[in-house]
């Protein structure tokens, strides 16, 4: 079936799904992608994150500046490097992964993406909905419970849905709305920590081992791998000749003009609050240590953010379901997620007994599992300049991608192989690999073996040939 090339007629509610995006309606700007990733990281679990370096990690200030730094530059980078295949295609990413994999091959590692979207969508939805209930508490004492837990995280899903439906166009908006307000309140807390911050206890913390600022870097970067396959979904509206230098530096920059202070802040408040890091409720913190009249309008704001790194998860998962043949248009396909999200997320709030710990597990697993097809389809995009939008879109065996019975042996092949090794070097609460003891297990460097060992294996095997 080919693909259609009519021009799609501007509107708030983005209509087109996996087909490619006709140079004629190409007509975003590198810079748009700015706000884009900054929305994608306006979180509280940065705080969180930044003062489990401080209390789990043992670094000290400069060590977990040095994280900080480093964590967005990685993790990030290879978003925005994956994201150059988006302008050379013009269709999503798991879209796009049908050409390295085969269309029968695809639907493994889109499987397991599509499964980890639930999991980051669920510690989305918690964390907003622990927000919501913080400025009920400060504001009106209302403490929470069962029913207003259930209440909270169905407005919060139901808003992530209404938002991610609507497609593109009001993800831009109100990433561009919400990056200015979430910087200005960012800039008053930072000021504010400044200030009351007893400096000396701060500074004179020792430093930590250098194992625990290698598996920091991996803990905080591995929000931004999680991103890697959707990187495409956002830039397969720019014009192919758009830079590509541009496109990976405009996408470093706003993840981390965000994840640097968050961190830091995080860190610096973990010293006068040690359990910050360890806390059910990663939000309430916030309402201890600010002033109701910072707190309040900063958690808001945060919400905001929360409710669109969700809006871009699902708006990535309709993709993600219809790769793998859930025929119904993109914005139904983000309503299975949203279900999905408020049943885990109740589980979450109601029965788990450790948050943070529940999150921390699951972004070194998340990073794991993206790990293996990020290099295979890295090492892809370094032999391939085009995409056949036919052959994309086309599941049968008429299909160039189809390759032997619908698989890229090689493809797969690599894929599975990393995966399995991957994982013999990770470990989280509940979960150890054989080799999680080793020199790359204990720097928690099971991801980035993850990576290296698909690429290399992908590299050396035969080149998959298109099917005539």
């Amino acid at each position: 079936m080919p693909p259609s090339t009519a021009a799609e007629p501007e509107s708030a509610i983005e209509t087109r799904g996996l087909e490619p995006v006709p140079e004629s309606e190409r007509t975003g700007k590198v810079r748009e992608l700015f706000p884009t990733w900054v929305a994608a990281n306006i979180s509280v679990l940065l705080l969180t994150m930044g003062a489990g370096l401080v209390v789990f990690n043992g670094l000290n200030i400069w060590q977990v500046l040095l994280v900080a730094t480093v964590a967005p530059v990685v993790s990030y980078g290879l978003v925005g490097l994956v994201s150059i295949a988006g302008k050379r295609g013009g269709s999503p990413g798991m879209a796009l992964s049908r050409a390295v994999f085969g269309q029968r091959g695809n639907l493994f590692p889109g499987s397991l993406i599509w499964v980890a979207r639930w999991g980051w969508e669920t510690i989305n939805a918690v964390t907003g909905a622990y927000a919501v209930l913080t400025v009920l508490d400060l504001l009106f004492g209302v403490k929470s419970n069962t029913v207003l837990i259930v209440v909270t995280l169905l407005l919060f899903v139901t808003g992530t849905f209404l938002v991610s439906g609507l497609g593109i166009n009001a993800l831009r908006v109100c990433s561009k709305w919400s990056t200015y307000l979430f910087g200005a309140f960012s800039v008053l807390v930072l000021g504010y920590l400044v200030a009351e911050t007893d400096w000396s206890a701060v500074l004179g913390k020792p430093a930590g081992s250098a194992a625990m600022v290698v598996a920091g870097i991996g803990v905080i970067g591995a929000g931004g791998i999680s991103w890697v396959p959707s990187g495409p979904d956002f830039t397969r509206y720019l014009p192919r000749t758009a830079s590509s230098k541009k496109l990976v530096g405009t996408t470093i920059g706003g993840a981390g003009i965000v994840v640097l202070p968050m961190v830091l802040m995080g860190a610096v408040m973990a010293v006068s609050t040690p359990n910050l890091a360890s806390a059910q409720d990663p939000v309430a913190f916030i309402g201890e240590l600010l002033p109701t009249w910072i707190a309040v309008p900063y958690l808001l704001i945060a919400l905001i953010g929360m409710l669109l790194i969700n809006s871009m998860s699902m708006y990535s998962a309709g993709f993600t379901a219809q790769t793998l043949g859930i025929k119904v248009p993109r914005a139904a396909a983000v309503s299975v997620n949203a279900v999905i999200s408020l049943v885990f997320g109740v589980l979450l709030m109601v029965v788990a007994t450790s948050f943070i710990g529940s999150f921390i597990s699951f972004l070194t697993l998340l990073a794991v599992a993206f790990s293996a097809w990020i290099g295979v389809f890295g090492v892809d995009m370094l032999r391939r300049k085009t995409y056949d939008s036919q052959a994309l879109l086309d599941t049968t065996r008429t299909s160039a991608y189809w390759y032997k019975g619908g698989f890229a042996w090689q493809a797969m092949t690599a894929w599975a192989v990393a995966l399995v090794t991957g994982l013999l070097f990770t470990k989280v609460d509940w979960f150890a690999g054989p080799l999680a003891s080793s020199w790359i297990g204990k720097h928690g460097l099971g991801w980035l073996t993850g990576i290296a060992v698909s690429a290399l294996l992908y590299a050396v095997l035969p080149r998959t040939k298109p099917t005539r």
